[in-house]
């Protein structure tokens, strides 16, 4: 897939900010400056949201994975898994949260938090009863109130991006253990 919008010109700074975090620059941003307001203000929400710390990071992170996985952002994945190096988080369990339902490594807590993020995902979203009311006993009320908008958050950025055609970049090439492949789902957009 390719861009369906060309990329506008961003401001030498951030360019040299993200290059310095990522080591290129994102193409979500670059097609989303068209309007700079937007940009910048999707830049300073998405950058508060990674600073919420009542839920766990791990947590987020896998949530961040599985939406993206079944919402078929391959940039998200690529990134998600780029900045869970970046937090050292468990890399092993990382590159597999694409295929978590058929992987051995996670915890039940973590399956249901990626659970949770599909169901989130969905639409309409599917989160039961029973679903929300098993986290909140085990998370406690501010974890799951930011899990829940955490999950609310990413939905808006992965439809995004696939909405604009925005594709990997081989951030996660830069891990050393490689990102497992995100099972094919008919009607899902390929996160290859």
């Amino acid at each position: 897939m390719a861009l369906r919008l060309p990329k506008a010109e961003l401001p030498a700074e951030l360019r040299e900010n993200m290059i310095k975090h990522f080591g290129g620059v994102s193409e979500n941003v670059e097609v989303l400056w068209h309007s700079p307001v937007l940009a910048q203000d999707n830049l300073e929400f998405g950058g508060k949201v990674g600073a919420w710390s009542a839920a766990d990071t791990t947590l987020k992170s896998f949530a961040h994975m599985a939406v993206a996985a079944q919402i078929g952002c391959s940039w998200c994945l690529d990134v998600g898994y780029f900045q869970a190096r970046n937090d050292d988080l468990d890399l092993a369990k990382a590159s597999q949260v694409p295929r978590w339902r058929t992987s051995d490594v996670f915890t039940p807590l973590e399956r249901d938090v990626m659970e949770y993020a599909e169901a989130m995902s969905d639409t309409p979203p599917t989160v039961t009863d029973e679903q929300y009311a098993s986290l909140l006993e085990r998370l406690g009320p501010a974890a799951m109130v930011e899990l829940t908008t955490y999950i609310a958050y990413v939905n808006l950025a992965t439809r995004a991006n696939v909405a604009n055609g925005v594709t990997s970049q081989g951030f996660s090439e830069a891990c050393e253990i490689p990102l497992a492949e995100a099972p094919e789902k008919p009607g899902a957009a390929s996160t290859a």
